[in-house]
């Protein structure tokens, strides 16, 4: 088995590629785009599709598809993060249902992308299941369908599956329910990533790789190449928000690591099922996302070490043997047909965390900064999204997308160090805490709904 390389994803396709130029001195530019991930890529593709002429320069530390964009779960989901209240105090209960619908409107519009520029990404809509492995996660999973249904979720949109139907579509070995939705999709996330960064430049847009940003300022990006100067500087850095100076405390970066199975045999498949290629979930606190990938492989993912002190970040992607026992043993207990299958890759990365589990996109015309992120993992679809709204805002164009409740927030920053390592270990540490109570008492437990609460995530 591999390890980190940044990741299975990226080996699956041979790596990166050639690496792209490094800035090679001060320059000026109508845009400039700090990250040359999911968020910096749609931005400048929708900016560059919306105005040929503009001058669009990304800065990218390492390569572009470095971080979460192309280590991540493979989820093009229509949900997003953070609970309804933070975007209903902005836009009542009409925003917040708005911005659902745009999200779910994007699932497409990712598709549709991938069809006109000819990029193959192993897409395939086959929605979301979320299945319950006790009756305490199935009593949550109810409440979360009565959720969406007060916020206009209509049956089309999430509805409960009996055991026996999801064994229609997958047998997942002592799964209860269900919830399934069919507003989210599979994709290989590097096929994604390559396959945009290879668009974007054909329309003209400059991407330089190895040219890290020190500090973003109004009108400037600071680099050790010089001073890019732009009318316009977005942030599209995500979980390595915090190595900008000045913004440590913004957004930090949650660690999440995978692991990915040989394919497996013909006889595994036939006992599993898993024809629809639906994203799969389980109704945890410390909940696992799986997909079936192209080539007949299990992906599997959840949290490990969930946050290292001083927001640093493990840029190779190593993973803690623990957390690839602990990931693979919820893969066995899901799936006893693959006890055989070797793993084949383990890896990880962060991921960009606000304050209130609420994601924020703005730009300020005075001074010419903007940005995006706070996805919590759920950025494949979200990114796309809040490029088109950067785009927008960027132009000065008033849309339906610049009217959406996340536009214009500022969270809180984090507590200083240690209270942000303490706070957030002791998270995590509760909420597994949590889900050994609901599998010995079947019950949901009342320590996760406590730390919901405490921790903002309800």
């Amino acid at each position: 088995m591999r390890s980190a390389e940044l990741g299975f994803w990226w080996r699956s396709i041979g790596g990166p590629g050639p690496a792209r130029a490094p800035l090679p001195g001060p320059c000026d530019a109508d845009v400039a785009i700090v990250g040359a991930g999911y968020t910096g890529l749609w931005t400048a593709y929708y900016l560059k599709r919306a105005q040929p002429s503009l001058r669009i320069v990304v800065l990218e530390r390492e390569v572009a598809g470095f971080g979460a964009s192309g280590r991540n779960g493979g989820w093009v989901s229509g949900f997003f993060s953070g609970p309804a209240r933070v975007y209903e105090r902005r836009g009542g209960a009409e925003g917040f249902q708005a911005l659902q619908r745009a999200m779910f409107e994007t699932v497409e519009e990712v598709a549709c992308v991938l069809t006109e520029h000819d990029i193959e990404a192993d897409l395939v809509k086959g929605g979301h299941l979320s299945v319950a492995l006790n009756a305490a996660q199935e009593l949550r999973q109810r409440e979360a369908v009565r959720h969406g249904r007060r916020h206009g979720l209509g049956e089309d949109d999430l509805r409960e599956l009996s055991a026996e139907q999801l064994a229609e579509r997958l047998r997942v070995a002592g799964a209860r329910s269900a919830t399934f939705s069919p507003h989210v999709a599979r994709v290989h996330p590097a096929k994604l990533l390559r396959g945009l960064a290879a668009t974007v430049e054909r329309l003209g847009v400059s991407i330089h790789e190895h040219t890290p940003v020190s500090e973003i300022r109004p009108h400037e990006a600071i680099t050790p190449s010089g001073t890019v100067r732009a009318r316009w500087v977005v942030r599209a850095t995500e979980g390595y928000t915090a190595t900008l100076r000045g913004l440590k405390r913004a957004l930090v970066p949650m660690n999440s690591s995978m692991i990915v199975t040989e394919p497996l045999a013909r006889e595994a498949w036939e006992e599993i099922g898993w024809e629809g290629r639906e994203v799969l979930g389980d109704g945890a606190h410390v909940y696992v996302y799986l997909q079936r990938t192209e080539d007949g492989r299990i992906a599997i993912g959840g949290r490990g070490v969930p946050y290292r002190f001083g927001s640093r970040t493990d840029g190779c992607g190593d993973i803690v043997p623990a957390t690839i026992e602990s990931l693979q043993a919820k893969l066995r207990t899901m799936f006893p047909s693959v006890a055989d299958t070797a793993l084949d890759h383990a890896w990880s990365g962060v991921l960009g965390v606000p304050r209130d589990w609420c994601i924020s996109v703005d730009a300020d015309p005075r001074s010419g900064l903007a940005w995006a992120g706070g996805y919590v993992g759920e950025g494949v679809a979200c990114a796309n999204l809040a490029g088109r709204t950067l785009r927008d805002l960027i132009l000065g164009e008033r849309t339906n997308l610049t009217a959406l409740p996340w536009v214009g927030r500022r969270p809180s920053r984090w507590e200083p160090e240690p209270l942000r390592w303490g706070a957030i270990r002791t998270v995590y540490s509760l909420y597994r805490r949590a889900d050994r109570i609901e599998a010995r008492t079947q019950r949901p437990s009342r320590l996760g709904r406590l730390v919901d609460a405490a921790s903002g995530r309800e």
